[in-house]
């Protein structure tokens, strides 16, 4: 036998190819903002459990999960949104009308519970659909859109109950709200949030609709050549962002077992810090999902914790807003980084060649 036969044949050069690709692929997941996030998520908690009294115990993260149910669900179609180079502030305003009409609808017009909350859904629709109109059909900035409709759908709010609360739902609801899966501390509503994100993160990562929502978010113009129908895409998110406020508005209301006008007031701030903290370009077409997820964690997390160290809640607002600051600055500081070395290594590699 040949003494070449004991020995394997040396790799082709389609297969060093591949596995270089697959290297530089590994390499680009390990040192991407979503693993850093995940990573800096990881270290909270950690931190969180061995220092804050009571934040690893049952009961905290049973309340944990419920603060974050609506922050995560409202978080899933401003990804989205976000990506699209667009943005949607009036999240919070409209979770808040929803709630008063699901209160005002149990009050007074003696429908089921049942049916109100698809009334409800439907109606949340129509409010995200008005910001659609107005962004998609007249072609107003959706910064400058959503203010207006923030102010307009909390006004409203109170028109509907004044500063009367609904509270007298039944308790069989209420107790859903906020009962957990059995034998755990982790509450049912999280399920539906993990199915949801679920659909989301399929239908943004593995689908022609996704890769056209990063396409609309590095340039509109080239999107709509490329055959996608921009306008109607956009008023489409602004309608699902409008239902998912709906869900929101009914979960809030029996969490609570309250129907108030000032219901999730503030809450678009935290959303807004969620998604840029996950990695969401302020400036649409990067970002994805996971890191967003993350994001929306070690927000809560951190808040938690703060809380459960009795600190001020003007310092949950100043951190929140500092960590506004930062999931906007460290994500294009970094890109810019990686961007000069990048030029650096090929001038350097020019030469050597």
């Amino acid at each position: 036998m040949a003494h070449d036969s004991l020995h394997a044949a040396p790799p082709s050069g389609q297969e060093t190819e591949r596995e270089a690709s697959r290297l530089a692929g590994l390499r680009t997941a390990v040192g991407s903002w979503d693993a850093a996030i995940v990573a800096v998520l990881a270290v909270a908690v950690l931190l969180a459990s061995l220092s804050v009294q009571n934040f690893a115990t049952g009961r905290n993260v049973q309340f944990l999960l419920l603060d974050l149910v609506p922050l995560a669900l409202l978080a899933l179609p401003m990804t989205l949104i976000v990506i699209t180079g667009e943005i949607d502030l009036s999240v919070a305003s409209t979770v808040g009308l929803c709630s008063t009409l699901l209160g005002q609808m149990w009050l007074s017009s003696g429908l089921s519970l049942e049916l109100i909350c698809v009334l409800v859904v439907l109606l949340g629709a129509v409010l995200g659909a008005v910001n659609g109109v107005f962004i998609t059909g007249f072609g107003l900035p959706s910064l400058a859109v959503t203010i207006g409709t923030l102010a307009l759908y909390r006004g409203l709010s109170f028109v509907v109950l004044g500063d009367q609360a609904v509270a007298d739902f039944p308790a069989s609801w209420t107790a859903a709200a906020v009962q957990n899966i059995p034998g755990t501390s982790i509450p049912a509503a999280v399920v539906p949030v993990l199915l949801l994100a679920l659909a989301f993160g399929v239908m943004l990562h593995t689908t022609p609709v996704g890769r056209a929502l990063y396409a609309m978010g590095n340039n509109d113009e080239a999107a709509t050549f490329a055959g996608v129908s921009v306008a109607r895409t956009k008023f489409w998110l602004f309608v699902v962002s409008g239902a998912v406020c709906g869900l929101v508005g009914i979960f809030w209301t029996l969490r609570y077992a309250s129907a108030r006008g000032d219901n999730a007031t503030g809450l678009e701030l935290t959303v807004v810090t969620a998604v840029l903290l996950g990695g969401v370009s302020i400036f649409g077409g990067r970002g994805g999902l996971l890191g967003v997820v993350a994001g929306v964690l070690l927000l809560g997390v951190l808040r938690n914790a703060l809380q459960l160290a009795d600190v001020d809640a003007n310092a949950l607002t100043i951190v929140t807003g500092t960590l506004l600051i930062a999931s906007v600055v460290l994500p294009n500081a970094v890109a810019n980084v990686r961007a000069r070395l990048h030029r650096r290594r090929q001038r350097a590699h020019a030469t050597a060649s």
